[in-house]
Order: structure tokens, then C-alpha cells, then sequence
């Protein structure tokens, strides 16, 4: 904390999204007054996106929740009687205890929503302490694909390395002017150096208007592309044959592979043109060394896993594994387990139980050990592959989340129990049993580790908003009512402390510290090869051909599809696409002012073209519809577009309007649309949330 005459000043980290952003909180008589980006941060670097700058707003807004709530109606009729946090942990422990009895410990699930950093660890410490294997999480959808399919093709997951500029930078499926405004700047900047840019994008953003190459795939399509253009890569000799005979397996095999793929075929598929794939696979291998900066875009679809994995080998026989400029290897930063199996008690669950987890029909690799949040629904639905009783949600609102939502309704109001922790009333959490009121970032300390980069941050208490508990006291006076004494701490600093036993400091300590960053290693595989058991860069994957699935990424068409359903896309003309805006995270901040005021409405992109065939004009109300539902969402006309792409917003609800529609949950709800049934990722089981056939209409 730094003191000055009128104020205090205390550096912390924003934790509203996975970013973990540096701040300054200002504090007046002990109270937070303003929050601005922390320039000593090596990360954000001073920069704050639109979120970040509301977070007072977030802290203070009337309708935070401030006492545990009880429902006193039937699910939905938002009926609620304020109780004691006493009252609520026994209740909870009860029912849990109660259920578990009577069901089997197998029939109570954990779910929590996008990453909350250090929180997600104790809700699964909690879980595995419970007994239960049944956790579930965005992981499938959300950079989970990326962090496996990394490690199965060299063995970490490789950070992009900005500092000794890059002279070509490759976006894909990404909009960092959104979603993470300090690696935007870090793009913008080397731009000005004379980097050369390819975004690749069905949709228009900053980036795509600053790009050298602009690739607009047919969404769903990213595994195609990239195949594509290794194969103009390997066919023109164009990657670095030096680091590929001396640092990989599996060459030939990849050779003969990408014979599948010529430039002409994969045109067809993804709509981007010969062309285009030629000079983006020249550009790339030209201008080095090179980065590629992926995002959820790609990990929303039918070939999730195997698009990572084809990104990573394209990375790697390029040669830009390991050089400055290029993608490089951190040392951990104070040598910081990301996700410590001792910490979050993994062994605490016996491998025959955890063997029973709710996916476990799923087949999926066996480094996977999360439930499907779709099995999860049909497992209460239909009691598949056995039945789930109680859900224990932390954050996240299922409601709008989750695919085929009509389907995660139904089966959360047949649950015999669901407590929710957030802080706000959702359209997920009206149909609790019980609600908890969890805190903001800036009401308890943490030590916070975002994916992304390779750092480890503070965060401190600087505020407190009536009851309000942070998650991981929640779960820890839980675990004392439950009877776990063993696992429970008598301080959550006690906690922290043990988070950074192995930099050798206390939390006490690192107030002052604030970060810690790891160390780049350049070309450390020179020291003793990758972290493969080939110790070299694994293209052709023996691993995943021994546990069934495709040693080398192998394209697959997703259903209702052009391709795959031509007949269908005759009456679904468009293919629909979401991405991530500015100014919301996921569902989140659609209550806070001047967020929403920013983003009033759900938009839908569309080209001007097909809108007048339709009659559509500017500010139109329309449906969207596909073979599960419609929705509604208001159209603004984009000429960039591809005129077969539409772009949806997603995660919409209405938090003004009236409780008995739980917030107009399914009015613009876009996973109203998309379906939750197989086909999935056959190696995460990533459901297929974009890439789809639907139909517009005026409203």
C-alpha cells in the first residue's frame, strides 16, 4: 500500500474476467473511490478495459446480493426469505449430506462458470474432499483445448513473446481489442514496427482493418484452413527444415497427411480462396519469427481439440518454437504449480470412484477429468449413465451458458437441490433452493494466476458489501459443517500462504511484492530436448493413436451445416457465428450502467444484401431460428460480412425486467439454438456452439 497525504493508493489485480489485470484501488477513509490500470504491472502494463474501469460499479450496485437467501415458493416465482449464513451452511450441509445418503455420493455435481482463478481451485478441492468426480466447467470450450493440445504436440504451452518484436503476427479466432486489451496493444505496437498482421475471422474487428491478410472462414471451419495452409507450407518447402529433421517426429506421416488438403479443396470447405490460403501460408513462413495468438473461437466447434493441436504443429515446423520474437517456454513464476493435485486434494477421491465420473461414456483422453456439462443435464434428465440429484453452482449462469437451454432448464428445475453462489440474482439462480451472496474482487485477498501469462499476482481486500463471502470462505465453513476438519483452515491467509509455500513467502510478504513473473527460455529444448517422451515436437502423436483417437489432426464437418446438410440449408440459409464483446463478460455485467449503456441491446450482424431480401432494414427487431427455438436480437447491417455468416450476441438476459420470466432468460438467448446432443469434440468434448444452419425473419 502506498501512502499519500489525502489518499491511499493499493496495488491489487482485477479479477472481474481470466485477464487478472493490474490496478491501483484509491482508497478515501478507507473506502475505494477509483480504480486505475497499475503501470508497474509487466502484464496490462497500466491498461484497463471497460469492465476493469467498473468495477466500483459492480462493488456497489443496489442490486449486489447481501444475505444468503432461502426459497420460499416453487422454483422461479422469485419468493425468497433472508437467513443467517449459519442457516444457510446448515441447510446446505444437509442436503448435500442427505442426498449423497440417500442417492450415492456419485449423484451431487459441482459446477462453476468462466475461471474465477484461485476460487475454481478450492470449489474442487471441496468437491474432491466430498468425494464426488463429478465437477464440471467451461474447460471444453474455453482454453482448455488449447493448453492439451499444446502439451501433446511439446509439452507446455508456449506464450507469445512480444518483447523482441515479431515480425508477422497471426490472430486467430481471437478479438484481443475485446477481450484482452494489453496483448491488443502489444499487436498495435509491433504493427507500428512493421510487423506484418494475418487475422483470420469471419467477423470484422480493429485488427481485421489494420491487417496485411484478412482470411474470412466459414465458421467452424479453422482445422480445414490450417491444414490447408500446411500444406502450401510443406508442398513449397517453405518450413524450416533445419528445426523439423533435428527437432521433431512424425514429418512424413504429415507429409503424405496434408496431401488431403490442397489449397483448392479446402477453398470449398471454408470459403476462404486458393488464393488467400497461398499467400497466408507465404506470408507466415517469410516474415520471421512469428506468433500465433489463438482465442475461443476455435474452441467452440466440432474439431476444438485437433484445430489447437494443427496450430501447434503448424507453430512448430515453421521453426518459431523457443526464438525470440517467436513462442517461448516460461519458467514457472516462484515456481507456482498452475493447478497443484495436493492443494486441490486430488487423491482424496479413489481411482474407481473418480473412474465413475459422469463422462466416463464419453471416451474422452485420459487426461480429461471433468464431467461434460451436458452429460451433467442428461444425467438429470434421464438419469444417464445414473442419476444427479444436487448441484453445487458457483458463478456462472447455466441458463444462458449451456447448450440447448430449454434442456439445462428443464433439468434444473427437476434437481431436488441447487444452491447457487454469485453476486447478482440470475435467471439460473431464481430457480436455487438456496442462494449465496459471494463477493467482488475487491473484497477479499487472493493470489491470482492467469493462463495466459506467465505471472502471479496479488489481490487484496480493500472493501466489504454487507454478508457478502468470497468463495473460498464459502466452501471453507462448509467443509467445517461438514465434518471435514482435517481439510478446513482457521484463516483463509493460511491458504495463501500455502499457494505461495513455494516461492518461500508468506502472503503478508507478497502485499509488498505484488507479482512475480517467470523467466523466458529460449530454445530451452537445446538443454534437453521438448517435454514429450520423444523429447522432440510430436506431429505425428503415437500417445493419441494408443488411446483411439487421430494421430495427426484429421478435418471432420460438424451436422447442420451446408456441407453436411445441404437439403437443411435450404431452409437455414445462414450460418451462425458469436463472439465476445468489450464491455460484458459472458453474462455478466448486463445490470451494471455504463456497460450496458454502451451495449443496450442484443445485436445481430448481418450483410445488407440478404437483410433487403428479407425486407430487413437498419434497427429491425428479427428472429433467429434453427431447429430447437428462435430468438430475438435487433440487426445492424455490416457490409464486411460474408453474406451466408450471421453474428449473434450470446449470454443474453435481462436483468430489468420482471422475475417471473427469470429476467427474459430465453428471449434472446442464443444457446436457445444450439443443440446439446453428440456428435461433440471427440477428444474434450467440446460442444458445437457456432458453425450452425439457421434462418432469420422479421419480427
Amino acid at each position: 500500500m502506498v501512502d499519500t497525504k489525502d489518499t491511499a493508493i493499493v496495488r491489487s489485480t482485477c479479477r472481474i474476467c481470466y485477464n487478472s489485470c493490474g490496478v491501483l484501488i484509491y482508497l478515501e477513509g478507507g473506502r475505494p473511490v477509483k480504480i486505475e490500470g497499475d503501470p508497474q504491472n509487466p502484464m496490462s502494463k497500466g491498461r484497463l478495459c471497460p469492465k476493469g474501469s467498473a468495477s466500483l460499479e459492480y462493488l456497489n450496485h443496489p442490486a449486489r446480493l447481501k444475505h444468503p437467501l432461502r426459497r420460499t415458493a416453487k422454483r422461479g416465482d422469485g419468493k425468497w426469505q433472508p437467513i443467517t449464513w449459519d442457516e444457510a451452511l446448515e441447510t446446505v450441509a444437509g442436503e448435500l449430506r442427505s442426498i449423497s445418503g440417500r442417492h450415492g455420493i456419485l449423484s451431487v455435481a459441482f459446477l462453476r462458470g468462466a475461471s474465477k482463478g484461485l476460487p475454481d481451485s478450492y470449489m474442487a478441492r471441496f468437491a474432491n474432499i466430498f468425494g464426488t468426480p463429478n465437477i464440471s466447467s467451461p474447460a471444453p470450450v474455453c482454453f482448455v483445448p488449447g493448453v492439451n493440445a499444446s502439451k501433446l504436440t511439446y509439452g507446455y504451452y508456449a506464450y507469445p513473446d512480444h518483447e523482441h518484436r515479431p515480425r508477422c503476427i497471426v490472430v486467430w479466432g481471437a478479438n484481443p481489442e475485446a477481450t484482452n486489451v494489453a496483448e491488443y496493444e502489444e499487436i498495435v505496437e509491433a504493427a507500428k514496427k512493421g510487423a506484418r498482421i494475418i487475422a483470420i475471422d469471419p467477423i470484422e474487428n480493429e485488427l481485421t482493418k489494420m491487417a496485411d491478410l484478412w482470411l474470412r472462414p466459414r465458421p467452424g471451419t479453422d482445422l480445414a484452413l490450417c491444414l490447408g495452409i500446411m500444406n502450401v507450407i510443406v508442398n513449397e518447402n517453405l518450413y524450416d527444415r533445419d528445426f523439423v529433421d533435428q527437432w521433431t517426429i512424425g514429418f512424413p506421416e504429415l507429409n503424405a497427411h496434408l496431401q488431403d488438403y490442397p489449397p483448392e479443396q479446402v477453398a470449398e470447405i471454408t470459403w476462404v480462396s486458393e488464393e488467400m490460403i497461398r499467400k497466408a501460408a507465404r506470408l507466415y513462413t517469410k516474415e520471421k519469427p512469428g506468433l500465433i495468438l489463438w482465442g475461443n473461437g476455435i474452441e467452440t466447434t466440432l474439431n476444438s481439440f485437433q484445430a489447437c493441436r494443427a496450430i501447434a504443429i503448424l507453430r512448430s515446423i515453421s521453426g518459431n518454437l523457443g526464438v525470440p520474437g517467436g513462442e517461448v517456454k516460461y519458467s514457472s513464476p516462484g515456481g507456482l504449480p498452475k493447478s497443484d493435485p495436493e492443494f486441490v486434494c486430488q487423491d482424496s477421491i479413489p481411482p474407481d470412484t473418480r473412474a465413475k465420473r459422469l463422462s466416463m461414456k464419453d471416451n474422452l483422453m485420459p487426461i480429461v477429468y471433468y464431467a461434460l456439462p451436458q452429460r451433467v443435464i442428461k444425467a438429470i434428465l434421464e438419469d444417464d449413465p445414473y442419476p444427479v440429484r444436487a448441484i453445487y453452482q458457483q458463478g456462472g449462469n447455466l441458463l444462458t451458458a449451456y447448450t440447448n437451454a430449454k434442456e439445462t432448464y428443464n433439468a434444473l428445475i427437476k434437481l431436488e437441490f441447487l444452491v447457487v453462489a454469485d453476486l447478482f440474482m440470475t435467471p439460473t439462480a431464481m430457480l436455487a433452493d438456496v442462494v449465496l451472496p459471494a463477493a467482488t474482487y475487491l473484497e477479499y485477498d487472493s493470489v491470482e494466476q492467469p493462463w495466459h501469462f506467465p505471472i502471479v499476482s496479488a489481490q487484496q481486500k480493500v472493501a466489504q458489501v454487507g454478508e457478502s463471502w468470497p468463495d473460498g470462505k464459502i466452501l471453507n465453513e462448509l467443509a467445517k459443517r461438514m465434518g471435514f476438519s482435517n481439510y478446513v483452515w482457521d484463516d483463509m491467509n493460511q491458504a495463501l500462504d500455502r499457494v505461495l509455500k513455494p516461492a518461500g513467502v508468506t502472503f503478508e510478504e507478497f502485499r509488498e511484492i505484488v507479482t512475480l513473473v517467470g523467466t523466458k527460455l529460449y530454445r530451452h529444448y537445446e538443454k534437453g530436448g521438448f517435454e514429450t517422451l520423444s523429447k522432440k515436437v510430436e506431429l505425428y502423436s503415437e500417445r493419441l493413436k494408443e488411446w483411439g483417437f487421430d494421430p495427426l489432426p484429421e478435418y471432420r464437418e460438424a451436422p447442420e451445416t451446408p456441407l453436411s446438410d445441404p437439403r437443411m440449408a435450404e431452409e437455414y440459409p445462414f450460418v451462425l457465428t458469436t463472439r465476445k464483446g468489450d464491455v460484458f463478460r459472458h453474462s455478466g455485467g448486463r445490470q451494471i450502467p455504463s456497460l450496458r449503456s454502451k451495449r443496450p441491446q442484443p445485436i445481430l450482424k448481418m450483410h445488407p444484401q440478404p437483410a433487403e431480401n428479407l425486407g430487413i432494414k437498419e434497427g429491425d427487431w428479427v428472429h433467429i431460428s434453427t431447429k430447437r427455438g428462435r430468438i430475438r436480437q435487433k440487426v445492424t447491417l455490416v457490409d464486411s460480412l460474408d453474406p451466408r455468416t450471421i453474428e449473434a450476441d450470446y449470454a443474453w438476459w435481462f436483468p430489468e425486467k420482471d422475475t417471473s420470466s427469470l429476467f427474459g432468460w430465453d428471449e434472446s438467448n442464443i444457446n436457445i439454438l444450439t443443440s446439446d446432443k453428440p456428435p461433440y469434440n471427440r477428444e474434450m468434448g467440446s460442444a458445437i456452439m457456432r458453425g450452425i444452419s439457421c434462418k432469420v425473419s422479421k419480427v
